[in-house]
């Protein structure tokens, strides 16, 4: 297996963000939320664990209800990387995840300041870049333009669920291929 090639076992999705006050200001924020609930209800089914973060909520809100039930409690933080909490490092490290996925916004400030961090911290970092979005598209295409060139891994959210299944004999496949399907009818295909 490819050293880049993500696996039930060693990846872990951390969502970054999503909050009420943030998401109406979003590009193309109703595909994102999509995305985001599809990856995590992906992860749920295959057994991958799945954080989250929100930044000062009391000022920014809390995330938005249609990711809000898919996650467990979130710690909230005010330095822009998620992991400037330890508890976000500390049990990706103790469950022997160092994979881990990031989604939420802004790509160039939250999402690539966590990148930035977890690669310095020795973690293969991967981008969806469907799952991570902005206010300004300009602002978007740079920052995964950095964390790629910084060692991150860009990739999509169908990717990632196709990737962690490894193939259609996985006992969850059916069940994946259902999302897929049912994601379909929601997203145009480009």
């Amino acid at each position: 297996m490819h050293s880049t090639k993500m696996s039930t076992a060693d990846t872990g999705l951390l969502v970054i963000d999503v909050q009420e006050k943030l998401v109406p200001f979003i590009h193309g924020k109703d595909a994102l939320i999509r995305n985001i609930a599809f990856l995590i209800d992906g992860a749920k089914l295959l057994g991958i664990p799945v954080q989250g973060t929100e930044q000062y909520p009391k000022g920014l809100g809390h995330t938005v209800a249609e990711l809000a039930n898919r996650l467990p409690a979130m710690p909230d933080k005010v330095g822009f990387s998620s992991c400037a909490v330890p508890s976000v490092t500390d049990s990706m490290r103790r469950a022997g995840r160092g994979k881990v996925v990031l989604v939420g916004i802004e790509t160039h400030v939250c999402v690539q300041q966590t990148a930035l961090d977890l690669l310095a911290d020795d973690f293969r970092v991967y981008v969806p870049v469907d799952a991570v979005s902005a206010r300004y598209p300009l602002d978007h295409e740079y920052a995964l333009r950095r964390m790629e060139k910084a060692g991150a891994i860009l990739t999509t959210a169908e990717t990632c669920l196709f990737e962690w299944l490894g193939g259609a004999d996985h006992p969850r496949f059916k069940e994946a291929s259902k999302m897929v399907q049912e994601r379909m009818k929601e997203l145009p295909c480009h």
